[in-house]
């Protein structure tokens, strides 16, 4: 099965982001927010959104969501001694999914996050 979506997290943030005053419904908790190479993702405690700016300025925006209900079963790889990039794959009812963790993200973090909300 090939990948449809394949995506690298840069770096955590930690304050809000502005997308999430539009996409997150109430009572819904934001566990984590990314940054993308030009892009913002957020886990919640409900699914993974991640917004993909485009074009030339930016400001047409395509948003995936992926429930955490749809992930039958993931994987992760963590960085070593000289690799740049932890991995986590989501096998989901519609294809897999690759995230790439820059160094310093804690790809435990997502183990946690995702085991939880998966079972």
């Amino acid at each position: 099965m090939e990948n449809i979506l394949n995506w690298t997290f840069i770096n955590e943030v930690t304050s809000p982001l502005p997308i999430e005053a539009t996409i997150i419904f109430e009572g819904e908790q934001v566990l984590a927010r990314f940054q993308t190479i030009r892009d913002t993702a957020l886990i919640t405690d409900k699914r993974f959104i991640v917004v993909d700016s485009q074009g030339i300025t930016g400001k047409k925006k395509e948003i995936y969501v992926v429930p955490f209900k749809s992930i039958n079963m993931f994987s992760t790889e963590n960085s070593g001694k000289f690799d740049l990039n932890s991995e986590i794959e989501l096998w989901t009812k519609s294809g897999r999914i690759k995230i790439n963790l820059k160094r310093g993200i804690d790809v435990q973090k997502f183990n946690k996050i995702i085991a939880r909300h998966i079972c």
